[in-house]
């Protein structure tokens, strides 16, 4: 199998190098860059399965890279290499789409293992693309089959189109209007209660004689499941 290619975006040419050679000698076939122009031109042009990004580089900083990389590749994962102090500039970066950040001077250690871990993601979501989990809650997609601890659920249909609803906004309130349109349907023009109703509906399955709830209620808004 071919050895995942990773872009390395650093002007500091001695840690540049030293990247480089501790990636290849992990046999990851690596390409360097050191300024933001260059930078933005190989990522667009080339498709890479990782990219280390200095925030300060010259030309274009790393985060005008990233805002302009995520128009178009949202998926390809990007971590930041930021200086020790530069709190917004990493929560500028996460805000713009990077998958995470290593903090100025970094062991070479921590930045592999944050390698391995974001290029093992693709590969899991592959794999799980048809699972959604909160917990030990589950929903087979394909098979249409609710779990709760390994337990079966039955779910009427309607039930069921809510909880994939929920677990496909993970974390995100959904206002009883987004519930609506998104589970019964631009054309309802029935009374927004019914969410509540079905809310209830839901929670006697999946979450009666069970310690943990999952779903939340937002007073005023709407409905969330968290982990």
């Amino acid at each position: 199998m071919e050895q995942p290619i990773i872009l390395i975006v650093e002007d500091e040419e001695k840690l540049s190098r030293v990247i480089q050679l501790e990636l290849e000698y992990e046999n990851y076939r690596t390409k360097k860059v050191d300024n933001g122009k260059d930078a933005l031109k190989l990522m667009q042009d080339q498709d890479w399965d990782l990219v280390l990004l200095d925030i300060m580089i010259p030309e274009l900083s790393g985060l005008e890279v990233l805002r302009r990389f995520r128009r178009t590749d949202e998926n390809t994962p990007v971590i930041l290499l930021t200086a020790r102090d530069a709190v917004h500039d990493k929560v500028s970066g996460l805000d713009l789409g990077a998958n995470d950040y290593v903090t100025k001077p970094f062991q070479i250690e921590e930045l592999l293992a944050r390698i391995r871990v974001h290029l093992r993601k693709p590969v899991e979501q592959k794999v799980n693309k048809h699972i959604l989990a909160v917990g030990d809650l589950t929903v087979d997609l394909d098979a249409h089959e609710v779990f709760r601890e390994g337990n079966k659920i039955e779910l009427t249909p309607r039930e069921y189109d809510l909880l994939v609803c929920l677990l496909k906004n993970k974390n995100i309130v959904l206002t009883r209007d987004q519930l609506i349109e998104q589970v019964w349907g631009y054309d309802y023009f029935g009374e927004t209660n019914v969410v509540d109703v079905y809310v209830r509906y839901l929670r006697q399955k999946i979450e009666k004689g069970y310690s943990k709830q999952y779903i939340q209620t937002v007073r005023g808004v709407g409905y969330s499941i968290k982990e």
